[in-house]
Parts: structure tokens; C-alpha cells; sequence
């Protein structure tokens, strides 16, 4: 690889920031997953820019893009694919469905139903799809980037607790400010630029750099750190059900991929901090009497980032 692994990240970064205006912390986020080898629940109110986003970022990597929009009346075997039988071989045919792609845009995911929903999970696990019993793997890289409105909205289907746990972390974009809004339009009274978005970067470089991520160094305090703010989560008094294993897991991939983002080779707890909410917030399940409180899964994951101390240190940071 001519360039370094994190000039691959920054030069992505910049080309979607050509499209996507004042949204630089959200765009980190997501070059963060795609990095960490993760998937990206993108969510917010209808025309803030999300499937922009998702559609920017496809573009900009050079690789095979396939585009799903759910609605309450999509089948399973519309996401995954389905075999066909062929009167000449005599043989059954799998003809692969749009999830058969490096980069998935899963537009408003939360309007189809959970049946439909659930072709995802052994995609977005184990990265492979199995159609009439038969195992078909799926693409490398392989990112999953959907787009939800929020549950209050007419006709969406909350999605299930392990739906929400394969996403490496959730991203809310938010309204733009005026002279964001302003350059918006100006951007986009002749043409959309997103049609003029030309890839940056490579399958094959952006597979080593997604090699890069995982060499770098997380010491044993940082990962102690990681495991501690996950336990806080489990026993929160006003949480039903904590961050899991995999959230760990995922706190500590995305914090390698920030890290070789800003041009490190180790993770530092900061790194930490600044994914927790994003990472563990959409998994906690918060308790009813909670709810009424107004707490949420944001409000707790920020608390404990104050509270828990970072091992090796006197006072909490």
C-alpha cells in the first residue's frame, strides 16, 4: 500500500465531506466502523442526509454498491436471494439478492417487518448468507450501512435488541445549522453532487487497512477500562438489560480504528470516551420507570464515562 492507513481514512473523509456539509463528527464515526470492519445504524428524521451519507461513502470506496429499501411488504428472499431451478441443467440456480454487495445501503430498515429485518443478522455477523440450506459467504469488505426514522414515526417496526447489537454504533446526524443549510442549497440548485463523487481509495487498500486496524496496540489498561465501562452498564440500577460482549468487543475495534484514524498506533482512553455513547447507547435497554424519568441509554452511557476511572489513574477523567 503506497499511502498510509490513515491517509486511506482521511482522503475518504474529505470526499464525503464534498457532499455531506457540517457533519465532520458523525462522517469520523462511520470511517471509524467501515475501518473496524463494523456496521453503521444511521438514524434520525426523515430529509436530514442520512441515505446521502450512506450513498457518499459507497461511492467514495470504490466498491460494489447495492441498495435495499425496506417496506412493510418485503420478503426475506428479496434481501438474501433465492435459487431458481433451471430446466436445461436440471439443477437448482442461486440468483443472489441485493445484501450480495461490499457496501449495503438498508434504507429505513425499521419499516419492514422483523421477519424481514432478521435476513441480516447471520449477514451482518458471520458474513454469509444461507439460502435453501445452502452457505453462500458474502464479499470482503462487507458494511452494512442502514438508515432508520425513529420509532415514534408512522409505520416503522422497532428493531429487535440483536438486530441492534450487530451494529458496531449508531449515528444521529441532526438538522443542519443556517449556513450549513445555505451551502446545502447553493450545492445543490443545479446538480447534486454526490452524482460527480469519484472513489478515493480501493477494495484491495481499504482491505489492509481494515488489516492495519487490528495491529493497533490496546494495552491492558485501556482493555480493562473497556470491560469496566461494559460491567457499569450491566449493573446500572435503572438498566434492564446491559452492553454485551460483542459491545465490548466493538468499543475496543472502533477505538483502534479513531486511533489509526488520527494517525496513532496505539489507543489511548480518550479514544475510549469519545465512541462509548455511540457504541454501547443503542444497546442498553432501559427500564420502564426509567423511561418516564426521561433517562435513556445516552444519558447513562455518558454518566459512566464520568464516574468510571480510568485504570491507573488516582481521580476519575
Amino acid at each position: 500500500m503506497d499511502r498510509r492507513p490513515s491517509e486511506v481514512l482521511q482522503a475518504v473523509l474529505e470526499n464525503v465531506e464534498k457532499v455531506v456539509v457540517g457533519k465532520r463528527t458523525e462522517l469520523e464515526l462511520t470511517i471509524v466502523a467501515l475501518a473496524g470492519q463494523g456496521h453503521v445504524l444511521i438514524e434520525d428524521v426523515p430529509g436530514v442526509g442520512k441515505t446521502v451519507m450512506a450513498k457518499s461513502l459507497a461511492r467514495s470506496l470504490g466498491c460494489s454498491f447495492k441498495r435495499i429499501q425496506f417496506t412493510p411488504d418485503l420478503l426475506p428472499s428479496d434481501v438474501t436471494g433465492v435459487s431458481i431451478y433451471n430446466q436445461r441443467s436440471e439443477e437448482f440456480e442461486f440468483r443472489p439478492g441485493p445484501v450480495v454487495a461490499q457496501v449495503v445501503l438498508a434504507d429505513e430498515i425499521n419499516r419492514a417487518t422483523p421477519k424481514t429485518q432478521a435476513a441480516l443478522l447471520e449477514a451482518m455477523e458471520e458474513q454469509q448468507i444461507t439460502v435453501d440450506g445452502t452457505t453462500h459467504d458474502l464479499p470482503s469488505p462487507f458494511i452494512v450501512l442502514a438508515t432508520q426514522n425513529p420509532i415514534e414515526y408512522e409505520g416503522t417496526f422497532p428493531l429487535p435488541e440483536s438486530q441492534l447489537d450487530r451494529f458496531m454504533l449508531r449515528v444521529r446526524l441532526g438538522y443542519p445549522k443556517r449556513d450549513e443549510e445555505m451551502s446545502i442549497l447553493e450545492r445543490q440548485q443545479h446538480v447534486h453532487p454526490v452524482e460527480s463523487l469519484e472513489p478515493v481509495t480501493s477494495e484491495a487498500e481499504l482491505l489492509e487497512v481494515q488489516k492495519a486496524v487490528r495491529e493497533v496496540v490496546v494495552g491492558d489498561l485501556i482493555r480493562r477500562y473497556i470491560v469496566d465501562l461494559a460491567n457499569a452498564t450491566r449493573n446500572h440500577p435503572e438498566v434492564y438489560v446491559g452492553a454485551s460482549p460483542r459491545a465490548a468487543l466493538s468499543l475496543m475495534r472502533s477505538a483502534q480504528g479513531l486511533a489509526l484514524l488520527n494517525g496513532r498506533d496505539y489507543v489511548q482512553p480518550d479514544d475510549v470516551k469519545a465512541l462509548a455513547i455511540a457504541v454501547l447507547s443503542h444497546r442498553i435497554i432501559v427500564l420502564p420507570s426509567a423511561r418516564v424519568k426521561d433517562v435513556s441509554g445516552i444519558s447513562i452511557v455518558d454518566e459512566l464515562t464520568t464516574n468510571v476511572p480510568v485504570p491507573g489513574s488516582r481521580v476519575p477523567v
